[in-house]
């Protein structure tokens, strides 16, 4: 894992969300999935996973909206100019917090690719990065 326990903030577009990590991240993955493409209109969303413990709200609160897709997995993004921040399933260990909302470098990159069998036709992955037609397996 990354970035030898350095704490990490990040916000949204309008600042009104801020958040700090406390410790070591976890792993960054490129997902494809539908709803992950979608809710972030690109063609893939990267995320970086942190214990909820490690994760601190600094303001915006009540900003937070969130979203559950059929699938139960839940993304939380600013009511106000509609940053995603989280994605996570109620009862995780783990959140996956938006690596593009960090204002803090992160020494960090993406280990893999996930749900590359939703993929859209018109990106090609060109990195080394491992990649799995579902998600990948977690280490324990």
């Amino acid at each position: 894992m990354g970035d030898g326990g350095a704490d990490h903030e990040g916000s949204c577009l309008c600042g009104r969300v801020r958040y700090r990590i406390r410790g070591p991240l976890g792993h960054m993955d490129h997902c494809h999935c539908v709803h992950c493409r979608k809710s972030h209109g690109a063609a893939f969303a990267t995320y970086v996973e942190v214990p909820w413990e490690a994760l601190d709200l600094l303001s915006g609160r009540d900003d937070l909206r969130t979203y559950e897709a059929d699938t139960g997995t839940r993304r939380a993004f600013c009511g106000i100019c509609g940053s995603n921040i989280l994605c996570y399933v109620d009862g995780d260990r783990l959140v996956e917090v938006t690596a593009a909302t960090f204002d803090t470098p992160i020494a960090e990159r993406a280990r893999s690719h996930i749900f590359v069998r939703s993929k859209v036709e018109w990106f090609e992955i060109r990195d080394e990065a491992q990649q799995y037609e579902t998600s990948r397996p977690y280490e324990r």
